[in-house]
């Protein structure tokens, strides 16, 4: 991952839309204003130079006197003070030889626009200027040079000049206008990209949603229509699902087929065993005991693995404990033991195999209830995202120190008591390879609690 991007793909479109919008947005903002511009400079230009041919056509020069205006120009702007609209003649500073000339509009009152030292303006094309107007304004001109029809005459400079304003005031206006309506598209498209985002990203959101359910033991494929881009994913996906159930089944078909080739000859060898009572007989039956023990923990192992690679796996908790308490009052008849079950508030479901579920469920029970002296409580809940169960009895219970110990292989916790010491050593690891765990501690009915978390299969 590269550093400096998010993690989440719809923010990263998000944000690449956003940056694009607002890229798009600011170009066209300065384009626009620019084309404006341009387009208000040029009504000006317009406006200015018919003024300026107004004033050249409003000109006369007497034979016996000098040059003057004829009539006034009919923009009244011209005769009012400072109204924003000038006009200004001037001979031009290298005639200094000839009569000088200089007219005025009566709208500049008091004030002399300057003229240049050179007018840098070629004969007949009028250019635009910038100039320093009445009460510190500035304005904006259109000058001509006009060349004398005369010797005796000087060349004239004609400048007709506006204040700025009236190109400063409509283009602050229109780029108030535009950048608000700008603002306003930019929101709209941002607004349209994030719900298209969602929609696009909808179907991810409902493929994130299966594959939780199939990690959670609800599905074992992928189910629904998806878009084209994302079909051949979800095909590919539910393939590889099949095929994993299949290589699993044929491994525990395998696994079955060897452990029953196994367990006929062991059979045959424990019968065989049992019509001699000499001590080699005693412990040939002892080394089968162990040995058929030995292949059904390995056979949970194989079990468990393909369980943990095997999707959709769920189990309730509920029957699995109904049915084994069943049991354990059939096998305990003679004792009439009191055994309950605190039913679950939810329906929980274990992650796994039924089978396995069972078999360490029915260890505990078991040993609860040979430890046992009247009573033994069962209950299941959800604790922290994972199935607890708990079994209570009220039996001795165990010393605080022998608490890890009667969990290794091979070790119980009373050499008097029935057994081979591999059902505490057996839940253990099989909890251990769901990635849950198995914690003795004393109980509240005064015996030993057996607290086992297992994953809990999703809702």
């Amino acid at each position: 991952m590269r550093r400096g991007w998010p993690r989440s793909l719809g923010l990263r479109l998000l944000l690449g839309s956003l940056l694009w919008v607002l890229l798009a947005i600011a170009l066209s903002a300065l384009l626009l204003s620019w084309l404006f511009e341009q387009h208000l400079t040029r009504q000006l230009d317009a406006e200015l130079d018919r003024h300026l041919h107004q004033l050249i056509a409003s000109l006369e020069q007497p034979a016996d006197g000098p040059l003057q205006l004829r009539r006034e120009l009919s923009d009244p702007r011209f005769s009012r003070p400072y109204s924003g609209l000038y006009w200004q003649l001037d001979s031009l500073p290298e005639h200094a030889g000839l009569p000088a000339v200089q007219l005025r509009s009566r709208s500049l009152w008091d004030i002399t626009l300057p003229v240049p030292d050179g007018s840098g303006i070629a004969p007949g094309s009028p250019v635009s200027q910038s100039l320093p107007g009445p009460q510190q304004t500035q304005l904006y001109a259109r000058a001509l040079h006009a060349t004398p029809v005369r010797p005796e005459q000087p060349a004239l400079l004609l400048r007709v000049a506006a204040d700025q304003a009236l190109l400063d005031q409509p283009l602050r206006q229109f780029n108030r206008v535009l950048l608000a309506s700008l603002a306003s598209l930019a929101g709209g498209l941002l607004l349209a990209i994030f719900i298209q985002l969602r929609l696009a990203l909808r179907p991810l959101a409902r493929l994130r949603s299966e594959l939780r359910a199939v990690h959670g033991g609800q599905r074992q494929q992928l189910l629904g229509d998806y878009p084209s881009e994302l079909q051949p994913l979800v095909d590919e996906f539910n393939q590889v699902l099949q095929d994993n159930t299949a290589s699993i089944e044929r491994a525990r078909t395998l696994a079955g087929n060897l452990a029953h080739a196994l367990k006929t000859p062991l059979s045959v060898m424990h019968n065989a065993a049992q019509a001699n009572d000499s001590p080699l007989a005693q412990l040939f039956r002892k080394q089968l005991a162990q040995t058929r023990q030995q292949i059904d923990h390995q056979l949970a192992r194989a079990r468990v693995a393909a369980a943990l690679r095997s999707p959709g796996q769920r189990t309730a908790v509920e029957p699995v404990l109904q049915s084994l308490l069943r049991v354990m009052r059939a096998l305990h008849a003679e004792r009439a033991l009191q055994l309950e079950l605190q039913p679950p508030s939810d329906e929980l479901a274990f992650r796994g195999e039924s089978q396995d579920l069972q078999e360490m469920l029915g260890n505990l029970l078991d040993n609860a209830c040979k430890w046992a002296s009247q009573r033994v409580q069962v209950s299941a809940h959800a604790a922290q995202g994972q199935l607890q169960v708990e079994i209570d009895d009220d039996g001795p219970g165990i010393a605080e120190a022998a608490l890890e110990k009667v969990m290794q292989r091979g070790i119980r916790a009373d050499e008097r008591t029935p057994g081979s010491g591999l059902g505490l050593s057996i839940v253990n690891e099989l909890a251990q390879m769901y990635q849950g765990r198995l914690q003795l501690q004393r109980s509240p009915l005064g015996g030993l609690r057996a607290s086992l978390r297992l994953p809990l299969a999703s809702d």
